[in-house]
């Protein structure tokens, strides 16, 4: 398997055509000669000097190869000047697999070259072409080739050792997919079709495979997209090698109408799992699913959300709970690791987590919840690794799922941390450290990212603050600047301010800690607390007692009584703790 690492690394997508001189080489149909994107290279090979090569006559040969290979290297094209048109790589890997297995027919290295990853269909139909077989032939058959590979691929990505042989091509295909990745949960299929549609350079479906598994598609979503991306891309290959630069835009155009329509078009609001009025609380889903009666929820995707240098792992897992459980922004799921105890050999207890999306789901159909779960380890100092008998039975259950894999839940649970919708002015103030972010996602997306009615309405400001050890710890802050950058139609906005304890030092010269970083913005904070603000904070206890001893000091600077403060804002039910 490790040798298909460098042929990967090469690229996963280029079109290979013939270039000067080789439309005379045996096996070129008629029909393909006489098409107009070999007719400016035939002419020029007809009038090339015996004495040297021209640069006009260069010149035309790399227009004309320009013309049939979109995904031509910028270097081949260089070089193209210097030296005689010679094989393109797909021709030459044509041309080696079948001196390499002479018994193979010319449709068996068709088959063959349509499966390699750089060549893929895109490469092998203008290649198939000049070994002389009809299109009716070559267009079914890299289709099928260049699919072959990619059913296994998908399943063997699903083991941990795949997934660290391949690594360095998983991270390739994530920073070559921002298309896939930025568009909508509920458009992700429509956009990993187009980008393994259009051949470009890092598109194709090998990388496309790859980027499908790294954003945790589904096995049949992702096939039945890069499926028609496939056939995409065999109609605009088999456009431009037979019709020219006209027909390759034609059907580019119809490409990317089709998909824009899907991207970007019919877009519908987040409005279907609204109370009515759409801030009524009376109605809030609680306990639908109990301890003896568990649901089973099947996992979707499990991404690893942190840098190499953060302190931990942290996961973001989506499961699919069908529509059977819905929940409100604030609330958590109970999860019940499988097993049983060592002491007693009862069943494991359950454990809370804080649902990390809003009620529509990642995927924005209501049939999905997120968790964000960091992976509790234990590191025993005397051994110098981690101690498997202490690990977090249920964080680590968690963090290894695999899609498809069965999650027993309960709940949803909690009522404290709901957001208040009713006055659309109201500021809401967020403090997390790690995990704790989890709640605060569900009340971002739905007011600066989903079109619900709580988006339409918003006018306040939504600020968060954020603890971590270090930039790479740092969680959905992609999502947070998308936010921030997007306020409201009425002038909601977001408003985001970090403390990384081992990055940064606060007043008094210590490490930054985010009762720091509230207290530096300490008489804003308060200022908007009297004009009926919420507060909010979840993450670890230990960051309570911190955050209290600050806000303790700042209420005797002012000459406030913190007890009576404190008091003020529950009785108002402007502070809101979930802390575990």
């Amino acid at each position: 398997m490790k040798f298909l690492l460098p042929l990967l690394l090469v690229s996963c997508s280029e079109a290979f055509v013939p270039a000067g001189g080789l439309a005379r080489l045996q096996g070129l149909n008629a029909q393909t000669r006489s098409s107009p994107i070999f007719s400016s290279i035939n002419d020029a090979d007809e009038a090339r000097p015996s004495t040297g090569i021209k640069r006009a006559y260069m010149k035309k040969v790399a227009k004309a190869g320009l013309v049939a290979g979109l995904a031509l290297p910028q270097a081949a094209m260089a070089a193209a000047a210097k030296t005689e048109p010679t094989l393109h790589t797909g021709q030459k890997i044509a041309k080696a697999v079948s001196n390499a297995l002479p018994f193979l027919p010319p449709t068996g290295v068709l088959a063959l070259i349509s499966a390699m990853p750089v060549v893929e269909l895109r490469g092998a139909i203008p290649v198939g072409l000049w070994m002389g077989l009809p299109l009716s032939t070559v267009f079914p058959l890299a289709i099928v080739g260049n699919m072959v590979p990619i059913i296994p691929m998908l399943l063997l990505l699903k083991s941990k050792p795949m997934q660290k042989l391949f690594k360095p091509l998983l991270d390739r295909a994530e920073s070559k997919a921002g298309s896939i990745i930025n568009a909508p949960a509920d458009k992700q299929w429509a956009a990993l079709a187009l980008f393994v549609g259009i051949p470009l350079p890092g598109t194709g479906a090998w990388t496309g495979a790859l980027a499908a598994f790294v954003l945790g598609m589904p096995l049949l979503t992702s096939l039945t997209a890069i499926f028609a991306g496939v056939v995409s891309a065999g109609v605009i290959m088999s456009a431009i090698t037979l019709s020219g630069k006209k027909g390759g835009i034609a059907a580019l155009a119809a490409l990317f109408g089709y998909a824009g329509t899907k991207i970007l078009g019919g877009s519908k609001k987040q409005d279907f799992l609204e109370a009515s009025p759409y801030w009524d609380q009376s109605t809030v889903p609680v306990n639908t699913y109990k301890n003896k009666s568990p649901f089973t929820g099947k996992v979707v995707s499990t991404k690893r959300i942190v840098g190499p240098k953060a302190t931990g792992e942290t996961c973001h897992i989506i499961i699919d709970h069908e529509g059977k459980m819905p929940y409100w922004e604030g609330q958590s799921y109970g999860v019940i690791p499988p097993g049983t105890r060592e002491k007693d050999g009862k069943p494991h207890s359950v454990r809370l987590y804080s649902i990390a999306s809003s009620r529509y789901g990642d995927d924005m159909t209501g049939n999905t919840a997120s968790l964000c779960v960091r992976r509790a380890t234990y590191w025993d100092p005397e051994l110098k690794a981690d101690d498997p008998a202490k690990k977090g039975i249920c964080s680590n259950f968690l963090c290894d799922t695999t899609p498809g894999a069965e999650v027993k839940m309960t709940g949803p649970s909690g009522k404290v941390m709901l957001m208040p919708e009713e006055d659309p002015k109201t500021d809401l103030i967020m403090v997390a450290t790690g995990t704790g972010i989890a709640p605060y996602r569900g009340f971002i997306r739905r007011l600066f990212e989903e079109e619900t009615p709580a988006r339409e309405a918003y006018a306040g400001e939504a600020w968060l603050f954020l603890g971590v050890a270090n930039s790479d710890a740092l969680l959905y802050d992609d999502e947070w600047q998308a936010a921030k950058a997007n306020p409201t139609a009425n002038g909601g906005k977001l408003r985001l301010d970090y403390a990384l304890s081992r990055e940064a030092t606060n007043k008094k010269g210590g490490k930054m800690y985010i009762q720091d970083k509230v207290e530096e913005y300490a008489d804003e904070v308060f200022t908007k607390l009297d004009n009926g603000a919420h507060i909010y904070f979840c993450g670890l206890k230990g960051m309570m007692p911190g955050i209290q001893d600050m806000l303790k000091e700042v209420c005797t600077g002012k000459g406030i009584d913190y007890d009576e403060w404190l008091t003020g804002l529950k009785k108002n039910k402007q502070w809101h703790v979930e802390v575990y």
